[in-house]
């Protein structure tokens, strides 16, 4: 994994991390029962310039997905409802694993989802994931002292915007910073966030100063989490750009515990036979007025062509 990243197709940096994982990760059990292959402390690089971007093509990611995704967490909702009702699934599985602990039940999941959209209600009990990304992003809580000696309420922090302010109105801070660990409120969360900081750096000048993403993600599932991430922090850093009139730089990703799942076996044997090939390119068909105003026809994927789906079991 020493080579330059721009120096063979991009996914090679992916695929040679998964292979690592698998044949040198130091086998251990996890919070799931599972039990991972891990190592700790890895880095990839990937550039945005060209509307380049790193969808994987040795496997399907459905990026449309991964972009509702990245929309819902702009909203600072956190109840998987909205999600659900664009046919998006992906966090189902916390809180139906919860429902059917208190209730004794095995529902399936096609029917606790089609239950969680049709029933305002139920979704309000059982859909809500706790205080996740979007909450921390865009509502941060805080605090006031007041003179009779005890803390009310104060306004929510919207990150994201103070960044985008900062990144207009002060390029060459060291300060452009989203985080999502709020320590006081993991208890609460369905799942800590994973992809937990996003640091924005702005290299170069005038019409050609580039915009760079740095993500932290302090636990990685490489298998099925990380083509997501991947994706998801290069469309924002994306829009992020264009709201701040400057150009797509670098993508660099940074993973702490870096694992693969024991029941995924099937899964890397097959996607490491494969090569990667094509370019694919996301397009911004438009520029919203506001970060928080982008829908998902506004991107558009051009050039993909990936190899088949590998399906493999989320561990919860």
């Amino acid at each position: 994994m020493q080579d330059s990243p721009h120096a063979r197709h991009y996914e090679w940096q992916y695929l040679d991390l998964m292979r690592h994982v698998w044949e040198h990760g130091d086998q251990r059990m996890d919070r799931t029962g599972v039990g991972t292959r891990s190592v700790f402390g890895v880095q990839l690089r990937f550039s945005l310039a060209e509307e380049q971007v790193p969808l994987l093509t040795t496997k399907r990611v459905f990026w449309k997905a991964a972009a509702r995704e990245m929309l819902w967490f702009l909203t600072g909702e956190t109840n998987i409802r909205p999600l659900l009702q664009e046919g998006v699934t992906i966090w189902s599985d916390w809180p139906l694993a919860k429902f059917r602990k208190a209730s004794g039940t095995d529902i399936t999941q096609a029917e606790f989802e089609a239950r969680i959209v049709a029933d305002e209600a139920f979704a309000a009990q059982w859909g809500d994931l706790g205080p996740v990304y979007g909450k921390q992003w865009v509502n941060w809580d805080t605090y006031e002292y007041g003179p009779d000696g005890k803390y009310t309420k104060g306004k929510g922090i919207n990150q994201v915007a103070q960044v985008v302010e900062s990144l207009r109105s002060n390029p060459g801070s060291r300060r452009h910073i989203i985080e999502g660990w709020n320590v006081a409120e993991l208890d609460r969360m369905a799942l800590p966030p994973c992809h937990k900081t996003y640091q924005f750096h702005v290299a170069g000048e005038g019409a050609r100063a580039r915009l760079n993403c740095l993500l932290y993600q302090r636990s990685c599932d490489v298998a099925l989490g990380l083509p997501f991430n991947l994706f998801g922090a290069a469309l924002l850093t994306r829009m992020m750009a264009a709201q701040t009139g400057l150009q797509p730089g670098e993508l660099v990703w940074s993973g702490g515990d870096v694992h693969l799942y024991l029941n995924h076996a099937e899964l890397v044997e097959e996607q490491l036979g494969r090569t990667p090939e094509g370019s694919p390119r996301l397009a911004l068909v438009r520029q919203r007025d506001s970060i928080f105003g982008y829908r998902i026809d506004d991107f558009q994927v051009c050039d993909y062509a990936p190899q088949g789906v590998i399906r493999a079991p989320v561990a919860v």
